[in-house]
Formats: C-alpha cells, sequence, structure tokens
C-alpha cells in the first residue's frame, strides 16, 4: 500500500536569527533534497528580531520552506503574534496558535502547546495553564482508537524526562522543563517530542509508552531538545527526521521496541490513567536482583548449587522434593543456624539475614524444601502471605515499608529477602525508580507485573528468575537468560538513591559475631511478638 513518507526539520530556539537558520534550511536541501516543513520550537523572536523580520513580514524575503512555529514564551515577543488562535506571520511562516492539532494533508498529526507553564493565575498571555494541557489532551483522547500523535511540539522541556535514561549533561532533568508538559505527554504518546528554551541538545533513548505484560505494545516515544541556532558552542539546533504518519503505517511495523528502549520516565502521571487489559506476554522491562547468604562458612562451597533448578513439583505435591544434599535453609538440617531463627509456623519459618543490611532484615523460608516461590504447594504459599502481611503489619508499626525479593537463580532452597526502608527516606516509586535505573545500567531488564498477579502466571517451573515485591503489591520481575549479578539488588537497597550505607553492599563485610547476632534476634523476637500469628494459631 502507498504511504506518505514526509521529510521534516525541526529547530530549537531561532531567537529572531532568520538569515541563520533560513540558509541552514537551504544549504541542506541543496545537498539532500527537499524537505517538507520546518518544525520551530522554543523562542522564534528575539530581543533583536525586528530588522530581520521586516523584511519577511513585508514580503521582501520569503521562508525556503513551510515555517510552523510556536508562541511566545515571555512578555517581549508577544507583539508578534496578533492572533491568540493561530495565523500566518509571513510568507511560508505561520504561528500554530496557543495549543491544538495540525493535521496535513499527509495524515500527519501534530500535537503543539504554546507558552512556559504559568506560575500565577490567571496565565499570562505567553503562558500555558492546567486547563490548557486538559482541553488539549480531552480533544485528543476522546477520538476513537486515539492511539497517540506522530509528533508533540513544546518549547519547555517535560520535567523529569531524564528519567530512566542517558544522561542530559548539564540539565537537571528533575528540576528543569514542565510537570504539565510530562503529563501531556504521558497522554498523547508521541513518536516524537521536540522541545527548546535550555540552550541544550539532548536527544533522549526511546521510551516505552505501555506497561510490559500489563498492556498491548505501543509504539515508543524519542524525546529530543535542540539548540539554540547559530550558538558558538556547535550544539545540535537543527534535525532532519523521516516519518510516515500512524494512521498509514501496520500497527505491528508502529509497535516495534528498538533495542535500547526504556522504561517511561513518566510512570507516576500514567498510574493514574485507566490501564487497558492485556494478555500476559513473554516480554519483559528494566530488573534488579540481590542475594544474601545465610552460610556462616564462607571458604566453603554449597553442595548441589543450582543443580535442583529444572526439578518442578505439582503445585499440590504432599511433600517437597528432597535437597541433593547439605541445604542450609532446610529447617530440619543441622546446617542451620537456629540461634538466627525468629518465628516458626506450620510451613515456613522466619530467620534473621547472615550480614543482613540492617538488623531486621529478615527471611521467610519454607521449612520443607522448595527452591522457589513458583514451586510452593497452595498450604505453604498460604503462609507466606501471611507472614508477609504481619511483617508489613510489623514494619509499618516502626514507620517503615519493606521491600521484598527472591530470586531463582543459583540457589537451591527459597529464601525470601524482607528489608525493612524507612518511610521517611523514600517513596514506593523512589524505591522502583532505584531498581529500574541501576538495572538498565547493567542492561537487566526488569517489568512491573500487576499488583494482584501470581508470580506462577509469568514464570514456569524451573525458569530462573529473580522479582522484587513491596509491601503495597507492587512488583518487578526479571526473567533470567544469562549470567547474573548475585548482589546486584543488594547493591541497589544499599546505594546513595535508597539506603545509602554503600559500604553494606557485600554480606560478607556485614557479618556480626554469633553473640550480637543472638541478641539480634532475640530483640526481633521481642518486637515481633504482638504480630507473629504463629504464636496464637
Amino acid at each position: 500500500s502507498y504511504r506518505a513518507v514526509s521529510r521534516r526539520l525541526a529547530c530549537g530556539d531561532v531567537e529572531g536569527r532568520l538569515e541563520a537558520i533560513f540558509g541552514r534550511v537551504r544549504a541542506i536541501q541543496a545537498k539532500s533534497g527537499r524537505f517538507d516543513m520546518l518544525l520551530c520550537v522554543g523562542n522564534f523572536f528575539g530581543s533583536t528580531s525586528e530588522a530581520e523580520w521586516a523584511e519577511y513580514r513585508t514580503g521582501a524575503k520569503k521562508a525556503p520552506i513551510p515555517t510552523y512555529v510556536l508562541g511566545a514564551n515571555n512578555p517581549d515577543t508577544l507583539s508578534y503574534f496578533p492572533d491568540v488562535s493561530g495565523c500566518e506571520l509571513a510568507e511560508n511562516i505561520t504561528y500554530l496558535g496557543r495549543r491544538g492539532v495540525y493535521s496535513g494533508c499527509s495524515g500527519l498529526q501534530i500535537a503543539y502547546l504554546s507558552g512556559t507553564e504559568a506560575q500565577q493565575q490567571p496565565a499570562p498571555a505567553h503562558c500555558f495553564s492546567t486547563k490548557d494541557v486538559a482541553e488539549l489532551k480531552t480533544s485528543l483522547l476522546a477520538t476513537p482508537n486515539f492511539r497517540g500523535v506522530d509528533i508533540l511540539l513544546t518549547s519547555p522541556w517535560p520535567r523529569d524526562v531524564g528519567t530512566f535514561a542517558n544522561s542530559a549533561g548539564e540539565i537537571d532533568t528533575k528540576k528543569c522543563g514542565s510537570k504539565l508538559v510530562s503529563d501531556l505527554a504521558a497522554s498523547l504518546k508521541p513518536r516524537y517530542h521536540f522541545a527548546a528554551l535550555e540552550k541544550a541538545y539532548y536527544e533522549r533513548l526511546p521510551y516505552r509508552n505501555h506497561m510490559v505484560l500489563q498492556e498491548t505494545p505501543q509504539h515508543v516515544t524519542r524525546f529530543i531538545a535542540l539548540a539554540d541556532v547559530g550558538n558558538t558552542s556547535k550544539k545540535k539546533y537543527l534535525y532532519a527526521f523521516s516519518i510516515v504518519p500512524m494512521s498509514s503505517m501496520d500497527p505491528a511495523e508502529l509497535v516495534k521496541q528498538p533495542q535500547d528502549v526504556t522504561e517511561n520516565p513518566y510512570r507516576k502521571l500514567r498510574k493514574e490513567a485507566p490501564k487497558s487489559k492485556a494478555p500476559l506476554s513473554a516480554e519483559e522491562e528494566p530488573a534488579c536482583q540481590f542475594f544474601f547468604d545465610l552460610n556462616k562458612h564462607q571458604g566453603r562451597k554449597r553442595a548441589s548449587d543450582g543443580k535442583e533448578r529444572g526439578d518442578s513439583q505439582p503445585k499440590q505435591a504432599k511433600k517437597p522434593p528432597q535437597p541433593t544434599g547439605p541445604c542450609w535453609f532446610c529447617l530440619a538440617s543441622p546446617e542451620v543456624e537456629k540461634h538466627l531463627v525468629v518465628s516458626i509456623g506450620t510451613h515456613c519459618y522466619l530467620a534473621l539475614a547472615k550480614g543482613g543490611l540492617s538488623p531486621d532484615h529478615v527471611l521467610i523460608l519454607p521449612i520443607g524444601h522448595y527452591q522457589s516461590v513458583v514451586d510452593l504447594s497452595s498450604e505453604v504459599l498460604e503462609e507466606v502471605t501471611k507472614y508477609k502481611a504481619a511483617l508489613k503489619e510489623f514494619f509499618r508499626s516502626k514507620g517503615k515499608r519493606y521491600v521484598l525479593f527472591e530470586r531463582n537463580y543459583r540457589s537451591q532452597h527459597l529464601q525470601l529477602q524482607v528489608i525493612p526502608v524507612p518511610l521517611d527516606l523514600c517513596t514506593s516509586e523512589d524505591i522502583k525508580e532505584a531498581f529500574i535505573t541501576q538495572a538498565q545500567e547493567q542492561q537487566i531488564e526488569l517489568l512491573e507485573i500487576p499488583e494482584h498477579s501470581d508470580i506462577a502466571q509469568v514464570a514456569q517451573p524451573g525458569m530462573p528468575y529473580f522479582y522484587v515485591e513491596l509491601d503495597t503489591g507492587e512488583k518487578l520481575f526479571h526473567r533470567i537468560r544469562g549470567r547474573f549479578p548475585l548482589q546486584f539488588g543488594r547493591c541497589v537497597l544499599a546505594s546513595e538513591a535508597l539506603l545509602a550505607q554503600p559500604q553494606r553492599a557485600d554480606w560478607r563485610q556485614c557479618a556480626a559475631q554469633r553473640p550480637e547476632e543472638t541478641a539480634q534476634a532475640r530483640a526481633f523476637r521481642r518486637d515481633f511478638e504482638p504480630f507473629d500469628f504463629s504464636l496464637r494459631d
């Protein structure tokens, strides 16, 4: 079928340097052929624009290409834009308007928002408000079968666009830009988003517009910030690209995910939007992992380590499989350091971690020999759930939230690591962001799965995996396909982003003497007693 390929140019702040930008466009077209249009974001006019502009306004000079510009970002240039709803400013130069959607004859959809975010009400003429963004979103989201727009033009950067991404250099993306623009980008899902104003060039890695395993795959977004025209630092201010309108594309081709795709930087905003249901798939998203060993015999190799990953038991197995050698975690085993045990239920027990990240870092362990959560029988799984609920209540009474991990890789006996983090130190989003960001840096994919889903829905028995769970029920999952850093998750928790105790990243550096461990276990048992269902059942 015929597909209209559009060749576009986008540029950053022109600042009134019309001869410079149009001269550059002429040179590019002479070398590379004709482009369909030039899209300008940021400040099109500057403080010294008048003389150059007069020649174009009067028709003495003409732009070499249809040029579309955004409106004023400051009071000084408002006079250049006579009609707030958009108009032709000169031959081949069009002001798009305050906000809206431009659709060319090719079917390409370009959403635009002029100005900067208002810091006061009513919004000044060169600013946009929450209402402007809401109305633009509503006009598009109400469209039947809305999937996104092809291009989004804004002058400010979206706040937090650098989250999960390559560095933006000197620009702090957590402080610069507009939260309203982030909200707009999260909702409109542009394939390209252009912005300026920061006098910097930044091409972010493409990011996803869907929640892996929760929503059907969607196209990715490429955010590109452009520098100011003619800048002395030679930063890129003009960007050439070819695009086929979304409406003309094969759906499968549209949603192809590039290898360097990242998590969506506006995840917090997207959580507020309704989620579409999608069947579970084998795809994954960015990851984490960590491992704590109860074994005090550091120089001794753990027998049969990881040999049983392929052995799976039916869900209702009456008896768990037996270990092929000594197991450090089967409660009946002489290898278990029983002074660390703090609670014993019918099917599970709790023990303090050897060399824990904190004195109340605890493990949930099945009494019998099970390799992973996926292999647990229903009655054992039920008691694991009861221990999670008890620990949540216990830690919340102390002003903390827990982070729980399982690593079913190079392990023999299921260990659920439960680490409390002070509530006032970080939010659950901060914890997830830390894991996803540091995982991405190591090319580990970690995906968010539905809060009420069972790990067995995404992991088959015998499949190596790592998952993290917050006490809110939120879960991140990674299917291990090759090598995996055993200490990774612990390093994330110990990092400056969370507990800020990097010296505790290796459990071997944290192991205490037996008398100290015994005292810590006694203190934990005493404090946990009011929450310990095993003492009442």
